[in-house]
């Protein structure tokens, strides 16, 4: 498959590179700069692009079989850059006629009891608040996109660089715990399951939690 990966320079954007071409997958990995640390392989382009511009989505677009979403707000950011990139990439998409998009959402949305979301329990960290409505929001309206083959992945809630096991367990949006309760998966597993959902097609206009 010919993958364009959007935010290619983050931590969960490298390991999804690298997850994406052990598995023979070509990739054209994006980033403001135009440069990728830590991925070397000859099926790896690095080039710039403006994520929360159509025009230019689009245009990287064109020619890719399906589109993997790593992005985030930046540091000095604001959180409503989500949205932005959002619609960017929605309209992007439509333009270049791709129609697989797999993004890396936010765990807040994610149900944890009977009409209650993470977001809203009282062990919810406040400054991740504005971040976690701004992705909450940028699912909305990725919710609408019908013509589109989206699935929207979110990790756990606790997601830090650590092994690939290549374990890990999915719910259709709600949060995935362990037997004690706690939720937490490794950036390499996330990655493992970005690219197995992107792959098997399997959870389609879903928003699918992951953790182990």
């Amino acid at each position: 498959m010919n993958v364009l990966l959007l935010g290619a320079s983050g931590r969960i954007g490298q390991r999804t590179a690298t997850e994406l071409l052990s598995r023979g997958h070509a990739v054209t990995g994006v980033s403001r700069s135009g440069t990728v640390e830590g991925v070397d392989d000859d099926a790896f382009v690095a080039v710039a692009g403006d994520a929360t511009d159509p025009d230019d989505v689009a245009k990287l677009a064109a020619g890719h079989d399906a589109v993997v979403s790593a992005l985030g707000p930046s540091d000095g950011d604001s959180p409503d850059v989500l949205t932005a990139m959002m619609e960017a990439v929605v309209a992007g998409l439509r333009r270049a006629d791709v129609d697989r998009l797999v993004w890396t959402g936010g765990a807040g949305g994610l149900s944890v009891g009977p009409e209650t979301l993470l977001i809203e329990t009282d062990d919810f960290p406040e400054e991740w608040e504005p971040v976690a409505r701004a992705a909450i929001e940028a699912y909305d309206i990725l919710s609408e996109a019908e013509d589109l083959e989206w699935t929207y992945v979110a990790p756990a809630a606790l997601i830090e660089p650590g092994e690939r096991t290549g374990e890990y367990r999915t719910a259709d949006r709600e949060l995935v715990t362990d037997e004690e309760g706690d939720s937490y998966i490794s950036m390499e597993d996330f990655a493992v399951a970005l690219v197995d959902e992107l792959e098997a097609a399997n959870a389609v206009h879903t928003y699918l939690g992951t953790g182990y």
